[in-house]
């Protein structure tokens, strides 16, 4: 729902809405380029100096900023960039993972172009580049005296080495294990197949085999000989959709007298398709076409343009058949992409494409999201290869239009009053000017000559007291006056501003009244609380509906009528994918002794605490409340506090029923003082005791604001205090149900555990219960689009017990907008006493991993959550040497075995039951059952990859997580890691069901989404600071620099740091 990640965090009761990435949230907002970013230098001297001792505050400041740039002497910059396909502007992803083309495999040079795409549609094509310098990668000996050095470079050189170039980086991040049973890493070998990811250790075995079925639809390859031509339009022109009307023009004039009959497919920029030549290589066209700025009425005027076509290359679709067949380690790009613009010619013509979408009024009722808006229905569509040939995944998808209104009535929806009646306020101008930026307008005065124009903004005067030079000498003329004269138009709401339209050195003025918004524009902006909820309500489908609907969509596109796949001998069947699925049997799991239940099989993903009690109580002996909320009186706030303690007590927790200080009522407004008065009242009590306050419960009102995340940011930054947030409403009803929920959140907070696997406990984990194993949860989350300069913030969570696995300590840091590469897992940087120091947020939770098990971790799970395939290749790269560089920091020659696994909630795969009437094969929403694993027939034709939907659903369809193994070391069995996997997913702190992602990835992204509130409030509640103020705080570029693009050390303002007994718990629950 690219997501990567609404950067909202979902609800602990998995919801199964299909959310439409693209709104729903900052995850699914469209990918930026990856910034070019200081990749750090490992000095020798130092580095390993403080080993496995406790971390120096100076270096353990997982908050710091960007250490990378700070090491004395010039950085080595890498510009790993997202790959965009065609120079465009950023394309809509639907969200993070989504299938996008895989930046980094160095194709296959078919035709001496380079493809970015992995199923995925177009990607850019570029002449080849030289290849990669070799990444300069440690031995085992020499870990700590080498640099990596990677070339100030392009992202398409970093992905496009040789052969050569990324197998020599791909052997040398394997690196020989010192393990005590000393179980060598076996290098990749040294051909040009090494650079693969892990292939696939066979399929999975266990669970109870049944058959789903996939909205994958098998696409049977063409026998046709395929050209590309380049294509130049003169002069040339950004509009995609003007592209497409030349050559359509062109098509319709010449296709018979000088295209040999061929119908081509266009990718809207450089690039034709051809089902066999054109009876020339090169030839030059002249194309009239009427210009759409101008209406029906009056001279129309037309556009003259030069198009130039010329043969480029062959596609070869006998290299796909080898990639399907699994005969080939790389696919090759330019024929899956030819194939998806093929497919995709009919439906840009019949609809609106958003990104991989395609949306329309006439594919479902429009709805009313609220201020201006409304919901179209459409599909998504991609061309993939999986293990049963090429499949065409078809989903259905919604997203936000603009309503098609005259401005007038558009502006009153949008501020939800009649604007006629009272002036604007500045706050309207301000919400106007947003919403209306960049939308097309066309004007209704002059009959029916419809002008279109592009708003570029609002006046800052009334209509009635705008003028403007009507000649040479400066004659001046109102805008009334003007339109009276010219037009006879009688303007009516004088007092309204106009909008100005046209560049702003010479705007424009165009009465509101007078414009009309132009129908098909879609809305990327961020949505507020109530249009998501109505856009959810569209989206959220159930199972078996949704699969009619998927079902009608591929009837409806009657692929086997489409001329262009008949062009291309392109057929698509009409029938869902029916797919070998197992599912996993839930694990068992241990509760303390002292409660009646001591341990539990839970059923259909889910089983309460009744009769049980948590397997480790936290002890919380010193709390106290404060009270946000106007409509809790001080009697009902103590009897909320008694109750949730009593039940925090039945639980298992050691909690004392008496607070240390009576709850306090507070104003929202007074946070900052309130918290820290309380703190200092209850501190002055308890420090001479020498004990702490455990705990603050805080009630706020149901609607509170930013009170929030002030509060967490002081809590967990400035006092050092783990704090429990509960709404009004909850207090008034008080259900025993939200209590024990409540209950479990207190507990890990506290530093408790909920419950334990039982198999971790009889050590009988394959490849965790062995050896002290720390399992890892990564992720980054993007601003809301429209947020051109606030930061990403990136989170890694960490196990903290062994063999227990489930205690994680989090870390969070601010990076680089859209940097999707964590820049802090490892930091080198100079301290005047010491020297060269290392750190970041691996090493750090190394260490605290030793100090909290005794132990060093002898192998390193790691799941990385929201990187897209286009991505995978740069994202392992960077991380797998960061972690190796931080293991190495430690203790010369200790590098555990790493496995890294990329885990995918933004893709469009649905699974649904061969039978939606059969009980045994559905849950009560009539969604598969949880642990339901997929590794066959939809998934890679050779990698390591699986779908598991480990949770039950709520409403809506399931969407199945997808795991893509990018690197293993520690050798995991297909069986291994889908049970621990899903095993793991019972572990959920937050509630008593199991979850859709593996928690520590869930936590990374919790932890992540919590940060936000830690970044100064002019930072997060608009999301964007203005770079200028950035970069003067920043000390980079200079304070007038407008560049929201800034280098990536400069402007990133580090967070505050965490409380270190924050740190230590999960405080992000």
């Amino acid at each position: 729902m690219g997501r990567k990640k609404r950067t909202g965090p979902p609800g602990a009761g998995e919801s199964s809405e299909s959310q439409e990435a693209s709104n729903v949230g900052g995850r699914g907002a469209p990918e930026r380029p990856v910034e070019r970013v200081p990749m750090p230098q490992m000095q020798g001297s130092g580095s390993g100096g403080r080993g496995w001792g406790p971390p120096n505050p100076q270096h353990a400041q997982q908050h710091g900023g960007r250490g990378g740039g700070r090491s004395g002497g010039p950085q080595p910059r890498a510009g790993m960039a997202h790959q965009q396909p065609y120079g465009a502007s950023p394309p809509e992803h639907h969200g993070r993972g989504g299938h996008q083309p895989r930046g980094g495999m160095p194709s296959q040079q078919y035709y001496g172009r380079r493809g970015g795409g992995r199923g995925a549609g177009p990607s850019s094509i570029s002449p080849s580049r030289p290849p990669v310098p070799e990444l300069h990668q440690a031995t085992q000996l020499s870990y700590q005296t080498t640099h990596l050095t990677i070339p100030k470079a392009s992202s398409s050189q970093l992905s496009e080495g040789s052969s050569a170039g990324i197998t020599q980086q791909f052997q040398q991040l394997s690196v020989q294990s010192e393990s005590p049973s000393s179980q060598a890493i076996v290098p990749v070998a040294g051909s040009s197949k090494s650079m693969r990811f892990p292939l696939r250790p066979g399929k999975g075995s266990i669970g109870i085999r049944c058959i789903v079925k996939a909205n994958h639809f098998f696409a049977e390859l063409p026998n046709k000989d395929l050209h590309q031509y380049d294509v130049s339009i003169i002069p040339e022109v950004t509009s995609r959709g003007v592209n497409r009307a030349v050559m359509e023009q062109l098509v319709k004039l010449y296709r018979e007298s000088h295209l040999g009959g061929r119908l081509p497919a266009y990718d809207g920029r450089k690039s034709l398709y051809t089902a066999g030549p054109f009876p020339f290589t090169s030839k030059e066209f002249s194309i009239a076409l009427d210009d759409e700025e101008d209406g029906a009425g009056g001279q129309r005027r037309e556009r003259q343009f030069r198009v130039v076509i010329k043969l480029a290359a062959r596609a070869d679709l006998h290299h796909l058949e080898l990639f399907l067949a699994g005969r080939q380690a790389d696919a090759p790009q330019e024929a899956l992409q030819v194939l998806d613009i093929v497919l995709r010619e009919l439906p840009t013509k019949r609809y609106s494409p958003v990104g991989r979408s395609f949306y329309s009024p006439d594919l479902g009722r429009r709805q009313p999201l609220g201020e201006g808006l409304e919901s179209w229905r459409g599909f998504y569509q991609s061309i993939r290869p999986t293990q049963m040939g090429l499949s065409l995944n078809i989903d259905m998808s919604s997203t936000a239009f603009i309503e098609p209104l005259p401005v007038i009535e558009f502006v009153s929806k949008l501020l939800n009053r009649d604007v006629t009646a009272r002036p604007l306020s500045d706050a309207d101008r301000v919400k106007i000017k947003k919403a209306l930026r960049g939308v097309k307008v066309e004007v209704t005065h002059r009959g029916n000559m419809r002008r279109k124009y592009r708003i570029s903004g609002l006046t800052s005067q009334a209509t009635r007291e705008l003028t403007f030079p009507v000649d040479e000498r400066g004659t001046m003329k109102s805008v009334v006056q003007y339109f009276q004269e010219t037009y006879g138009f009688v303007i009516q709401h004088t007092s309204l501003p106009c909008l100005q339209v046209g560049n702003q050195q010479r705007p424009n003025y165009l009465p509101m009244e007078v414009c009309k918004i132009v129908e098909g524009q879609r809305y990327s902006k961020r949505l507020n609380e109530r249009q998501i909820t109505q856009l959810l309500k569209v989206t959220c489908q159930r199972p078996h509906d949704r699969e009619l609907d998927i079902l009608q969509t591929v009837h409806h596109n009657a692929y086997q009528e489409d001329p262009y796949a008949k062009e291309f001998g392109i057929k698509i069947s009409e029938r869902l994918a029916s797919v070998e699925a197992r599912i996993l049997p839930a694990p068992m799991l241990k509760y303390h002794d002292t409660g009646r239940e001591k341990d539990c099989l839970p059923k259909v993903g889910q089983w309460n605490m009744m009769n049980k009690k948590m397997f480790h109580g936290g002890k919380v002996h010193n709390w106290t409340c404060i009270n946000f909320s106007r409509n809790v009186q001080d009697t009902l706030a103590r009897g909320f506090c008694l109750e949730l303690a009593q039940m925090c007590q039945i639980s298992g927790m050691e909690f004392t029923l008496e607070p240390v200080l009576p709850s306090l009522s507070a104003r929202p407004e007074h946070v900052e003082r309130a918290l820290k008065a309380r703190y200092h009242d209850a501190m002055s009590i308890l420090q001479p005791q020498g004990k702490e306050l455990d705990l603050l419960i805080v009630i706020l009102p149901d609607n509170n604001g930013s009170l929030y995340g002030d509060l967490k940011r002081i809590c967990e930054t400035d006092l050092g205090l783990v704090s429990q947030c509960c709404l009004t409403k909850h207090v008034f009803r008080m259900s025993k149900q939200y209590l024990a929920n409540v209950a479990l959140k207190i507990n890990v907070k506290v530093g408790g555990r909920n419950t334990v696997l039982v198999d971790a406990l009889t050590r009988r984990i394959p490849l965790v219960s062995d050896r002290p194993t720390i399992i890892f949860g990564a992720d980054v989350t993007h601003p809301h689009p429209g947020e051109d300069s606030s930061p990403s913030i990136a989170a890694v969570v960490a196990s903290q017990d062994w063999p227990e696995v489930t205690k994680y300590a989090g870390l969070v840091s601010a990076q680089a907008h859209r940097q999707e590469l964590i820049q802090d897992l490892f930091k080198v940087y100079q301290d005047p006493v010491r020297g060269t120091v290392t750190g970041g947020m691996i090493k750090e939770l190394l260490i605290s991993f030793k100090k909290a098990t005794g132990q060093k971790p002898q192998r390193i799970i790691f799941y990385r959550d929201g990187v897209s395939e286009g991505q995978f290749y740069q994202v392992l790269l960077y991380e797998l040497d960061a972690i190796r560089k931080a293991c190495a920091s430690l203790e010369p020659n200790y590098q555990p075995p790493v496995t890294f696994v990329v885990v995918q909630k933004r893709h469009h795969t649905r699974l649904f039951a061969n039978n939606h009437a059969d009980q045994h094969s559905t849950d009560r929403s009539g969604n598969i059952l949880p642990g339901t694993v997929v590794d066959s027939k939809i998934c890679h034709p050779t990698e390591f990859d699986f779908y598991l939907c480990s949770h039950a659903g709520i409403q809506g369809t399931s969407r199945p997580a997808h795991y893509h193994v990018l690197w293993d070391e520690n050798k995991f069995t297909a069986d291994g890691l889908q049970s621990l996997t899903n095993n793991l997913c019972y572990t959920y702190a937050r509630c008593t069901r199991s979850v859709s992602i593996v928690p520590p990835a869930y936590y990374a992204h919790l932890a992540a989404f919590r940060a936000r509130f830690y970044m100064e409030p002019e930072t997060s509640d608009s999301g964007s600071m203005t770079s200028a103020a950035a970069a003067s705080r920043g000390g980079g570029t200079s304070a007038g620099s407008r560049s929201t693009r800034v280098p990536a050390s400069s402007a990133v303002r580090p967070l505050p740091a965490l409380k270190e007994n924050v740190k230590r718990v999960m405080f992000y629950c």
